[in-house]
């Protein structure tokens, strides 16, 4: 099957509905021949949209994409590429950086950009989004800048990730977001509880999910909440013929904000398993099933 696109608001892009997380792709010997096979991969698959950040790599993630594009620039007509700025680590190749920090000023966010742009190889970023919530963020400012590289022509659309609920209402109030992208899986359930998912839902806004496998944790043979819910999620996958890691993923799919998994593994397996889910649905109780192995308990 091919996976399909879907819009992440009225005025939103079209992203495929399962999202490749590029975050390990300095994390492996894959080369640069592996690097371009990751992406045909992907794009083969349906799966035309790719998730980044600055700091990904130690900043090299970027720049690694990037060589797959220098040596096919075609691809990218095929793709839409979503980044993240905003976090100052601590890096010896950032000897300015004293403490780690977030940064949501003009002058970080336009930088970031402009070497993002540099780092990636292409003359626009699809998707723009606030890697973690500012304490010190001036929306006016934020919102400013945001209008000015749309204007500038080298970022379309504006979002967050990791935001609470009242952290993105201020900004979405001066310059409507397109997503928000959070940390869920059958073991991260805080979206669930906190209004996050909510307030997508009341907008219109499909959110995105980062580490839908627990980060790999839902196979983790020593952690006690893992082993019950990979014990549901196999169950549930035996009577569908298909494995624990796509029923993972169609647990994210069922919520009704139309949630975008991003998928960060490096594997065409893997890759197979997320756009497996496409074609699982979950019943209710078969979600709650999982929901219940995850807390420990029924609900209330």
């Amino acid at each position: 099957m091919s996976v399909p696109r879907v819009r992440l608001a009225a005025d939103g892009p079209e992203l495929s509905r399962i999202v490749a997380g590029a975050w390990r792709l300095a994390d492996r010997d894959l080369g640069a021949a592996g690097r371009r096979r990751w992406v045909e991969t992907c794009l083969d698959l349906g799966i035309t949209a790719f998730d980044h950040a600055d700091i990904y790599g130690g900043s090299a993630v970027e720049e690694l994409f990037g060589e797959v594009l220098g040596a096919a620039p075609g691809l990218r007509d095929r793709m839409r590429i979503v980044t993240k700025c905003g976090i100052r680590p601590v890096d010896p190749g950032r000897p300015a950086h004293t403490v780690k920090s977030y940064d949501t000023s003009r002058a970080h966010i336009t930088a970031s950009v402009d070497a993002s742009l540099r780092a990636l190889r292409c003359g626009h970023i699809d998707v723009l989004l606030l890697h973690r919530p500012d304490a010190l963020m001036d929306p006016d400012e934020v919102a400013a800048t945001f209008r000015d590289l749309r204007d500038a022509g080298k970022a379309r659309h504006f979002g967050v990730s990791n935001h609470a609920p009242s952290q993105f209402a201020p900004l979405h109030r001066r310059l409507p977001l397109v997503t928000n992208q959070v940390e869920l899986s059958p073991l991260h359930l805080d979206a669930l509880g906190d209004g996050t998912l909510d307030q997508c839902l009341d907008l219109g806004l499909r959110p995105m999910a980062w580490s839908p496998l627990g980060g790999g944790r839902l196979f983790d043979a020593r952690d006690a909440p893992a082993a019950r819910v990979r014990a549901v999620l196999e169950a549930l996958g035996a009577e569908r013929g298909v494995s624990a890691a796509t029923m993972a993923f169609a647990w994210v799919l069922r919520h009704p904000a139309g949630v975008l998994p991003v998928t960060g593994t490096m594997r065409a397996e893997g890759l197979r398993d997320a756009v497996g889910a496409l074609e699982v649905t979950l019943s209710a109780e078969e979600w709650y099933r999982v929901w219940e192995a995850s807390t420990g308990h029924e609900v209330p």
